[in-house]
């Protein structure tokens, strides 16, 4: 529940036009009532990119609402600007729930502001879907979340997982970990330490870090010290420029094989269009990139129509890593709706539990605790990159597949330091 304070400061928000909600709707409907689905989406603070994902949304409302919506009602969204504030949250989904009255609820954007919400989706049995929180059901364990995102079952060692499996079959058996002390890089982290006990190798460096750490220079030189065969790094956007930066002024040890892992940041296009050629060579987990591989016709008419509204936005011009998963959001409700002829939360997560579904990343289906069933994050490998083109990243090659296998589009590159030189 909402307490008197909660209330009266989401209501001073209201006042500044901080939280104000946007109503996103389509074509007149008939009289019956719209269903209605609650999420907040960081449209300013530090965490403003995130909010490309909300053309995802419109897209899919758009599209849902021209084929005669859900159940012949219109479908909107009440959504707030959370302002990337995980203290925002509570009183934001209160209030969509409690005064707005909408029907389902979409999370916020990933795992520090979605944790502070799941005490209360679990207390109130709610419908929710889940978007970008690594692990975001695992302590809750709601049979009503389902995740957007592909980390899979047992998502905490998924997350890892595809980066040891390639380390694994080059022989790699000293790694080095180092990790931001936030919620996400540190459960990030733990996963990869446990993944590396699991194959047997030996973590001969194991180092977080302040999240304000802008200086990698004492940390890269203490990794070239220990001369691991890999380095898993567990980073945010503004860490991650500066440890690739970092790599190029100081340079990194011979015997590293493969470097990166689960760095937050080049899956974006600033950070891809800024570091350029300086990212050859990294071996990194994402979500989506434009490999034969991954094509197909709603992935194609979703980036087609994607980015220009993204260009005209000046939102993220690529947008590979998180709006087409906004998009998936909104058909995991649309499946669950129809398949249970139904806005009845229970009915809905009962079909959703017991049916795969289609989206345009594939067919889907979940676990008791709403993960995918099956593991589909991506490792690729950035290589041949020149200059800093923005473009070159919209053709294949560019971020090869290494894992998983059954999407793979291209072979390693190694060791670290001669895939950084491939041109």
């Amino acid at each position: 529940m909402t307490t008197r304070r909660q209330f009266n400061k989401l209501a001073a928000m209201g006042t500044l036009g901080l939280a104000a909600p946007t109503i996103l709707s389509s074509k007149a409907f008939a009289a019956d009532k719209p269903i209605k689905i609650g999420a907040s989406v960081s449209l300013t603070g530090p965490l403003a990119s995130t909010r490309a994902g909300e053309i995802g949304y419109q897209l899919w409302r758009d599209d849902v609402n021209a084929a005669g919506g859900l159940l012949g009602r219109k479908v909107e969204f009440v959504i707030y600007d959370d302002q990337s504030s995980a203290s925002n949250v509570p009183a934001i989904y209160s209030k969509l729930v409690d005064v707005d009255k909408v029907d389902v609820l979409i999370s916020p954007y990933g795992a520090n502001l979605s944790a502070p919400l799941m005490p209360f989706i679990k207390q109130r049995n709610l419908f929710m879907v889940g978007m970008f929180a690594l692990a975001g059901n695992d302590r809750a364990r709601s049979n009503k979340y389902f995740h957007a995102c592909p980390w899979g079952p047992d998502s905490m060692l998924g997350w890892a997982r595809g980066f040891f499996d390639i380390a694994k079959s080059i022989n790699a058996k000293r790694i080095a970990i180092i990790n931001s002390d936030l919620e996400f890089s540190s459960s990030a982290a733990q996963g990869g330490a446990q993944v590396a006990k699991e194959y047997g190798m030996e973590v001969v460096m194991n180092q977080s870090y302040p999240p304000n750490t802008s200086d990698f220079s004492a940390i890269l030189r203490n990794i070239n010290n220990v001369a691991p065969d890999a380095v898993f790094v567990c980073s945010y956007p503004a860490d991650s420029a500066a440890i690739i930066r970092g790599v190029k002024e100081i340079g990194i040890n011979d015997s590293v094989q493969i470097f990166g892992g689960s760095m937050i940041g080049p899956q974006y296009g600033s950070l891809l269009g800024s570091l350029g050629e300086d990212l050859n060579g990294l071996v990194n987990i994402t979500t989506f990139v434009p490999e034969p591989t991954l094509q197909s016709p709603g992935i194609e008419s979703f980036f087609k129509r994607y980015t220009p509204i993204a260009i005209e936005q000046k939102l993220d011009p690529l947008g590979f890593y998180i709006p087409p998963f906004y998009y998936v959001a909104g058909q995991i409700i649309e499946a669950g709706v129809k398949g249970s002829e139904s806005v009845d939360i229970e009915k809905m997560a009962q079909y959703l539990h017991a049916n795969p579904i289609d989206t345009i990343v594939g067919k889907v289906a979940f676990n008791d605790i709403g993960d995918w069933t099956k593991r589909r994050t991506l490792m690729i490998q950035i290589q041949n990159v020149k200059g800093n083109d923005i473009n070159q990243f919209r053709e294949p090659g560019k971020q090869v597949i290494l894992d998983p296998a059954e999407l793979k589009s291209g072979n390693l590159i190694t060791p670290y330091n001669a895939a950084r030189k491939a041109s």
